[in-house]
């Protein structure tokens, strides 16, 4: 295809040339790449396998913490988190000790890629499992110029001026899904698939949820299921010509004992053991408000403290726990990591693949876990994910790929600069 008259689109200092087709880029929320290399071994998912030996594949490097929120921004603002801000769920006001919910759009720095490709005159839609994300992927997104933006959670609640459509529930044909469902991440797919049918906008954002991958492991039946339907999905997009990306979030580890129970370090109360009862504050910026599937545990916490005990004393404290894999200082570990200085703990506190920290094990509900080995993420362990283009890349991007590693919040600018 020849060039777009177009201008390019400049945003967070990368600049977008105008889409030679429509771009979807996918966010498989919990996506580890070990449940592809599993379904690619065994055949059966041959729309991605297509993907994967006609156009461009590698694994990336995602943003730390290996969370949804901020690696969903990375993705739509194509910065790390140090740029962006978002670097979890929650972090902790230390002008009130209050945790601070981070999901605003207002706490997001930087521009969104569909929002300013909108703003540029393009048709865009945004698509979430879970509305949490919603805002702050399409921040500053007007939806009453025929954009759309909309969670599947909340999809009956949609209007033309909040969402860019209305009875999206009739439209689709389908029931709302459970939230601790595969359908959940389905319906989004199915959602992407008609409005590209029918609207064929410029840029597609479809971010799933990760039940699945919590539930099971890649040998697991179940996950088989989901990913022949998201396979089937992804292939449909492809077929209406359109560049097709995926990646993900981050990853998932089983951090189950032997016995199967959460091999978990409870932090707070070791410091609290130690420095006495309020003296250090554990954050766990896993949390958000469907907690049944990890009980609010993951591979990295964060760690304040009142004034009587310095980082130093905290991390020689802890730093030699079995189980721990780093305890890092805030300067640090927002070097190693490129994270937000003003956002981050005294300490964060990252635990080894097969163990997982919180704060005090009296206020974390582990009821939604029984019968299963918990799955969870938030580590450098969780951190490498797909990174996958449905098109060849040009020479340009074959060289800048063979030339540094890949990092997951370039997927769009692979999609839309590096494709032929």
């Amino acid at each position: 295809m020849t060039a777009s008259p177009r201008p390019p689109v400049t945003v967070n200092g990368t600049i977008y040339r105008w889409p030679l087709r429509p771009v979807v880029v996918v966010c498989v929320d919990g996506g580890d790449p070990r449940y592809l290399q599993q379904f690619l071994a065994d055949g059966s998912i041959p729309n991605i396998a297509r993907f994967v030996s006609q156009g461009f594949a590698g694994v990336a490097d995602g943003s730390m913490p290996s969370f949804t929120c901020p690696n969903n921004m990375s993705i739509i603002t194509g910065t790390p988190t140090a740029k962006h801000g978002i670097s979890g769920n929650f972090y902790l006001d230390t002008r009130t000790w209050e945790p601070v919910v981070m999901t605003g759009p207002e706490l997001l720095r930087g521009d969104s890629i569909v929002t300013k490709f909108a703003d540029a005159g393009a048709k865009v839609v945004s698509i979430t499992a879970k509305d949490k994300l919603r805002k702050q992927l399409a921040k500053g997104l007007d939806c009453s110029k025929g954009h759309i933006s909309f969670s599947t959670e909340f999809v009956e609640k949609c209007t033309l001026a909040e969402n860019g459509i209305e009875n999206a529930l009739q439209w689709l044909g389908m029931e709302k899904p459970g939230m601790y469902s595969m359908e959940l991440s389905l319906f989004v797919l199915e959602a992407g698939i008609k409005l590209l049918k029918e609207r064929r906008p410029d840029l597609l954002y479809l971010s799933l949820t990760d039940w699945v991958q919590h539930k099971w492991a890649p040998h697991e039946e179940g996950a088989r299921t989901f990913y022949k339907k998201l396979d089937d999905c992804v292939g449909r997009l492809a077929a209406l010509d359109a560049t097709v990306a995926l990646t993900a979030d981050h990853g998932m580890s089983d951090k189950s004992n032997a016995a199967g129970e959460p091999n978990v370090i409870w932090l707070q109360d070791v410091l609290d053991a130690k420095f006495g009862a309020g003296e250090t504050t554990v954050i766990c910026p896993i949390t958000d408000a469907f907690v049944a599937h990890h009980g609010a545990l993951g591979g990295f916490v964060r760690v304040w403290s009142r004034g009587k005990v310095t980082a130093r004393q905290i991390i020689d404290h802890i730093g030699g726990i079995d189980g721990i894999e780093l305890a890092l200082d805030k300067e640090t570990v927002c070097r190693m990591f490129e994270m937000p200085p003003d956002r981050e703990g005294d300490v964060a506190v990252i635990s080894r693949e097969d163990v997982c920290i919180g704060g005090s094990a009296k206020n974390h509900d582990l009821t939604g876990l029984k019968g299963h080995r918990l799955r969870t993420h938030g580590g450098v362990s969780e951190a490498k994910v797909p990174f996958i283009v449905n098109r060849p890349l040009n020479e340009a991007y074959k060289a800048k790929a063979a030339g540094a590693p890949l990092k997951s919040y370039q997927i769009f600018d692979y999609a839309i600069n590096g494709t032929v």
